[in-house]
């Protein structure tokens, strides 16, 4: 969805790839401990030598993270390029490809916002 008109700039990096020069790194995670869990490990095996990624946090539900999960995110922040909060969207529990959520209003809002974030916007 970082991605909508399939121009190549938003793409996965599979765990064995290596991370061209250029690109900015983003990492994905529910708004959950183990999604937590899963940031900080993922932050413990990068070196220095890249750059800082930002994070976007996809809530799970329709209500506040745990609180566990809130501190452990907080005390991440310094690690990372910045931090993005899309919110709880129920369509995306209904679609199979990121194309047909991107024909949601409220998806469409929610996919700009990490865009204008890592832009400085």
């Amino acid at each position: 969805m970082l991605d909508p008109q399939g121009t190549g700039s938003a793409r996965i990096l599979h765990p064995t790839a290596s991370l061209p020069y250029w690109v900015t790194p983003l990492l994905l995670a529910g708004t959950t401990v183990r999604g937590a869990v899963c940031v900080k490990q993922m932050l413990r095996t990068c070196t220095t030598a890249l750059p800082q990624p930002h994070l976007v946090l996809i809530q799970d539900a329709p209500m506040r993270p745990p609180q566990d999960a809130h501190y452990r995110f907080r005390a991440l922040g310094s690690r990372v390029a910045g931090t993005v909060t899309v919110p709880y969207l129920p369509v995306l529990r209904a679609v199979e490809e990121a194309e047909q959520a991107l024909q949601d209003g409220d998806v469409q809002r929610a996919a700009e916002k990490p865009r204008r974030h890592m832009e400085g916007h």
